[in-house]
Formats: C-alpha cells, structure tokens, sequence
C-alpha cells in the first residue's frame, strides 16, 4: 500500500505544494495564488479569483491528471484560464506509483522553458516543483486546445496513417527537436542545463537491465520467426522473407556482441550530445500553420528529458512513423536536422556519421528491447492469425500492442536495409 502525503515542500521554489487532487481542490485558491506569485507568471498585483473546474482525465502510465480552470481579476490576455495539471503520485494504484520519478525531469524543463532565449514551443508552465526525496511532484502548464482554433487535432501514437500530411509532421517536429539541441550547445539557455540536466555518460546506455546473451537472442529470433509465421500479414514482405530471417538469425547475436563499441560510440563524441525530448512521437506534439501555411509544432510530455545522444531523440521521434517515412525520406529528414542544428548553434554534424549513429541506436534498442515483442503478441492477441493486417481493430484499438508492433516492424526494416557486417565492422574501429 503507498503511504499517502497531502503535501509537500519543493526542492527548487521552496513552497509546499498538494500532492493529489483532493490536496489541490481543499487548499486551492490559496495555493495557485502563491504558487503563481512565485513562479512569476502572475503579476503582483492580480490574483486567481476561482476555480471553475477541477476535473480528473485518464491517460498516460503514471501519476494523475486533471483539467483545471479559473478565474482571475485581470483581464490581461496573457493570462491562461484552460489550465492542465499533472500529479507525479498516484496513491491508489501502486504499480503506477512506482514511476513517480520520471516527472523530476519534466518539472525542471518547465522551469528551463520559461527563460525568455528557450527557442521551441511548450505548454506554457504557471507552477511546477519536485519533492526528490518522496519522489512527489506537480505540473501546471497552460492546456493545449486540440482541434481548437489554428490547433490541430490530437493525432493518437502509431495510427499515422489516418494523419495526413506524415512528411510534413515529421519535418516539424524534427525542426524542433534540432533547434532545442541546437539552441542548447550554442551556450544560450545558459548554466542552468548542465545544473538541472548534467550530462551523465551512464545515462546513455540503451538497456539498464543486464543485457540478453547471444544465445537469448538467438531464441527470440525464433519467437519472431514463429509470429512472421502464424500472422504474415502483419509485416512487409522484406522483414518475413526466408532470406531476411536467415540473416537475421545470424547477424543479431553478433551485433548483441557489440553492445559496449555501441555505447562508448553513443557516449564518446560532444558534438553529437545535447539536451533533447526523448519521445517525440506525433502523440507528444501539437501542429498548427504558421502565416507561410508551414506546419509549426509544439512539444509536451518531457518526462525523461536530458542530455543524450541526438540519434535517441531521433529514434524517439521517427519510430513511431509509417515505413514510408523511413524508406523515403529518411535521409531528407536527417539532413534537415543538421541544417536546423547548426543554424540553431550546433556544430557543422556529418550526415553519414548522424546515420550511422541513429542505424546503431536503433540495431541496440531492438536487441535490447523490441525482440520481446512477438511473444507479447502472441499472449495478448491469441487469434493472431485471424486479423486483417496491422490495422485491424484487434490491433489498431490496442496502444500498446499497435505500437509495438510498427516499431518492432521499424526496426527490422531499417535492419534489412543495412549492411550489417559493415556496421558492425565499423564498430570494431
């Protein structure tokens, strides 16, 4: 049972905040007023007058969420009413609980974002503190407006292809994600990103849990090939061919091999480590159209957010995109990413060695993580056999199982169209 807490004093503003809804709505004019005095996004001489909402949302795999409105005295246009507000604590549901600590992050980037030199765009931040020691935490952001005025609406994980414009998605949110990076090593965010997010080396490991032996692999190969079997429609034909799973069998034991080259290579070189968004996926973003009609966006979701290598971020963004995407305009995309990032700051990047990080990243990544999925697929849809393809409604209605699904498929496919011997020949140095 998670002992519950009421509330608590913040690390970095200093003022006790609720930890719950119920904390919120109890002590909540007094406290909105004091947390939005002192996060300096309420002048002194206004104050919130009510609280005309105060609702619970479900959504995300920790911590509760409520839609928050009010009132304030001043008219002033800058002042948001539509307020959205994340609790890092769920003290009903201990499994949820137990991923307190991933908003310790996400509350310093919203503190980062409000420096005037910040240069994407985020929900604007009215208060947001940490508790380290309890792992408690509040966000309280300005609400997005989903299909609302300019603002698109909310494009769910992994159904692009109900989305229209994919390109265009992805160039915005790489933009993005160059410009934050970009903006970063140019000096201009200034010392609070080495305070709030020093760059850690062991942070950069693709896998924290011990690592599969090459024989473990070898088994989980298996269990792919006995999903490609039982549902073939559920791939393209170049990751279910009986060649592609020949060299599959025998290159991904020995890139397992390579785990420790991958990760001093993810960690060794300067230039290619900046403070990035870790998940960047079309769900995590909001899009409108700028006065030229280009598609603009907006990031959300920071948990995890840190200094990194920029092929994670990438890999964090694309992975969730159609295949079209990858096998397209895979290179265009990486190319405007070191064209964004250097304008924004950033070093003059080479776009074969940005490829050849993102393409070890993503090998990495599958080994360590993406391999687990067919048999996940097989116990959670056990008629398997029976559905159309990768958009039947016994898939496309499940988060977990869908996303699982295209981003083991991107994976593989990005796998089948390298030369992994060479990869892996590079590797050795």
């Amino acid at each position: 049972m998670v002992e519950k807490v009421d509330w608590v004093l913040g690390d970095s503003l200093g003022l006790s905040f609720p930890a719950h809804g119920d904390a919120l709505s109890q002590g909540g004019l007094a406290f909105l007023n004091q947390a939005f005095h002192a996060s300096g996004v309420l002048p002194a001489h206004s104050k919130v007058l009510a609280i005309t909402q105060l609702q619970e949302v479900t959504g995300g795999s920790t911590g509760r969420k409520f839609l928050l409105s009010v009132e304030y005295d001043s008219a002033s246009p800058e002042l948001v009413k539509e307020l959205f507000v994340k609790f890092s604590r769920d003290f009903d549901d201990e499994r949820r609980d137990q991923g307190r600590g991933q908003m310790e992050r996400e509350v310093l980037l919203a503190l980062l974002s409000r420096d005037p030199a910040f240069p994407i765009a985020v929900p604007t931040c009215y208060f947001s503190d940490f508790h380290h020691a309890s792992g408690t935490g509040i966000l309280i952001t300005q609400r997005v407006g989903f299909g609302e005025q300019e603002i698109e609406p909310l494009y769910p994980k992994c159904l692009d292809y109900q989305m229209p414009d994919q390109l265009g998605h992805y160039q915005a949110i790489v933009r993005a994600l160059a410009q934050l990076a970009g903006t970063h090593k140019s000096g201009r965010l200034g010392a609070d990103v080495e305070r709030y997010f020093p760059f850690d080396p062991a942070a950069l490991v693709v896998s924290r849990r011990k690592p599969y032996t090459p024989e473990q692999i070898s088994k989980k190969v298996q269990q792919y090939k006995k999903l490609v079997q039982v549902a073939p429609q559920l791939f393209p034909e170049n990751i279910r061919s009986a060649a592609f799973l020949v060299r599959l069998a025998n290159e991904a034991p020995q890139m397992q091999g390579f785990s420790k080259q991958g990760n001093h290579l993810l960690q060794s070189d300067p230039n290619m480590i900046a403070l990035c968004h870790w998940n960047a996926h079309v769900d995590n973003a909001w899009f409108w159209r700028d006065e030229q009609a280009t598609l603009q966006c907006g990031l959300m979701d920071w948990g995890n957010v840190s200094q990194m290598n920029l092929a994670m971020a990438l890999w964090g963004c694309l992975s969730g995109a159609e295949l079209d995407i990858w096998d397209q305009h895979l290179d265009a995309l990486l190319m405007l990413f070191c064209t964004e990032f250097r304008n924004s700051g950033g070093a003059d990047l080479n776009l074969d060695q940005l490829k050849f990080h993102l393409t070890v990243y993503v090998a990495m990544m599958g080994l360590a993580w993406m391999l687990d999925v067919p048999q996940g697929t097989l116990l959670a849809i056990p008629e398997i056999e029976n559905v159309k393809d990768r958009h039947d409604p016994l898939i496309a209605e499940d988060e977990r199982v869908r996303s699982q699904l295209l981003i083991l498929t991107a994976v593989l496919n990005l796998w089948q169209k390298t030369d992994m011997e060479a990869l892996m020949d590079r590797l050795k140095g």
